[in-house]
């Protein structure tokens, strides 16, 4: 863990988090003084993921000479991890600064403090992670390419969203849902895939008998799917890993042929979501973010389109503060999932005088936080606020990332009147901190019902079928 060099002070402090240091805020800070100390050199960091695509990003550090330059490595660190998890890739470049490039190199190889992202994304891509430390003017250009995936609504579709509760199914004739069904199921429990496959088959055929063809199934699933292939997924959590690589990864290529060999289009939960807000509001640059046992994220580009992009926010440092809770997965702090998830309601709980049993679990622990809110439990009242400060700067360091016109805010912690809260301080942080983006950025809270319809809709729009 790397020391902070500046001092933020937010406008607006979570009550229940005193020490709370906004990436948004210190990156502001540490720009600012690199800006100004006559010894600024430029940085680009090149991010290679799937089928030679490749994101880019230009900055500023202080020169080697300058006595603030150790201030470089948080600051680099923070922003390639962000790169890695927001676009996603096994080769990062790094050049302009052949120290803060080893830097790097040095924490995502073996032992290194990043070494679970370099495994996570070897394993991802399916290729050995590197770094690569070059001049700056040989740092590749980018290659973005985003595909028109989802809104065609013509013809006999299926769409399915596989949740870690329940899995829901629609049959959808010409942009309408004729159909829908939702089935509790264990799939996190499960070691053997067979479980899956016969579940999801089952909802699909299920579907399937409401119409007379199917022309197309979407699939809505948390995860990382890369050519409609299942990467890695919380659903097969129990899959031995030769029984994943068997029988898990091509599943849904699998299920396509059964059902006839018919277009199968999947894609993260996520990104399905950001999806129907789009088709929704008739709109483009939509951030979803979804807020339950973990954080999920999507995005929909100016184009309309889903980018291919990871959206892994969960993994997304936004706090700074070296005494952040830390991600039990990852090993790392200050990262999303501890901040806009159930996980967030329960840390907080004790700073708000809120005791709860450590035999419950976090869904039934975030519901006995919720039931005191809505009783007029002030603690829990600052919980909720404390959550919509946390959004309000994470949404301003996530608009260095994304063009944002429109924030989805859903998830299970933003049920009742919890959600109003977080949306309201959320603004007020935008306002009283970034007010140009407070001008340009719109917050929405979906009605869960009418979501849920959407995002059937939106899944069984995923795939194009050809005439």
């Amino acid at each position: 863990m790397l020391d902070l060099v500046f001092k933020v002070q937010p406008k607006i402090v979570p009550v229940l988090d005193r020490e709370f240091c906004p990436a948004s805020l210190y990156n502001r800070k540490f720009l600012e003084a690199v800006n100004s100390s006559g010894k600024a050199i430029p940085l680009k960091i090149a991010i290679e993921r799937g089928n030679g695509l490749i994101s880019t990003y230009e900055t500023k550090v202080f020169d080697d000479s300058h006595e603030m330059s150790k201030a470089n490595f948080l600051y680099v660190e923070r922003l390639v991890k962000t790169l890695l998890w927001v676009k996603g890739g096994w080769k990062v470049t790094v050049g302009g600064s052949e120290s803060v490039g080893n830097f790097i190199k040095e924490a995502y190889s073996d032992g290194g403090i990043r070494e679970f992202d370099a495994k996570f994304m070897s394993k991802v891509y399916e290729k050995p992670f590197t770094v690569e430390v070059t001049d700056y003017a040989k740092v590749p250009q980018a290659k973005e390419e985003t595909n028109p995936i989802g809104r065609h609504l013509e013809g006999c579709r299926i769409g399915f969203d596989a949740g870690g509760s329940d899995r829901k199914v629609s049959a959808v004739v010409d942009g309408e849902a004729i159909y829908s069904e939702e089935v509790i199921w264990h799939p996190k429990l499960n070691e053997n895939p067979d479980y899956h496959y016969e579940g999801i088959m089952d909802s699909i055929k299920r579907a399937a008998s409401k119409m007379p063809r199917v022309d197309g199934i979407g699939v809505s699933a948390a995860g990382i799917y890369i050519n409609n292939r299942v990467m890695v997924a919380s659903l097969f959590i129990k899959v031995p890993e030769d029984l994943f690589e068997k029988k898990v990864k091509d599943m849904f290529l699998n299920i396509a042929k059964e059902m006839g060999n018919v277009p199968i289009e999947v894609c993260n939960d996520g990104d399905v979501t950001a999806l129907a807000g789009a088709m929704d509001l008739n709109d483009t640059n939509v951030l979803g973010i979804a807020m339950g046992t973990s954080e999920a994220g999507g995005y929909v580009d100016g184009h309309g389109n889903i980018t291919g992009w990871l959206n892994e926010l969960a993994f997304v440092p936004v706090d700074y503060n070296p005494n952040a809770m830390v991600d039990e997965w990852s090993g790392d702090y200050g990262c999303g999932v501890k901040y806009f998830s159930q996980d967030s309601v329960i840390k907080l709980a004790p700073a708000a005088g809120i005791k709860l049993d450590e035999k419950l679990s976090p869904a039934e622990k975030l519901k006995i936080v919720q039931n005191l809110l809505s009783e007029g439990n002030d603690g829990a009242r600052k919980i909720f606020e404390s959550i919509g400060c946390y959004l309000g700067y994470a949404l301003a360091y996530y608009a260095d990332f994304y063009d944002i016109k429109h924030v989805l805010i859903l998830g299970r912690v933003t049920s009742g009147e919890g959600g109003a809260l977080i949306q309201d301080f959320a603004r007020k942080v935008l306002e009283a901190e970034f007010p140009d983006l407070a001008a340009k950025v719109q917050l929405h809270l979906p009605d869960e019902s009418n979501r849920r319809v959407g995002q059937s809709i939106a899944a069984a729009s995923l795939p194009e079928i050809k005439k």
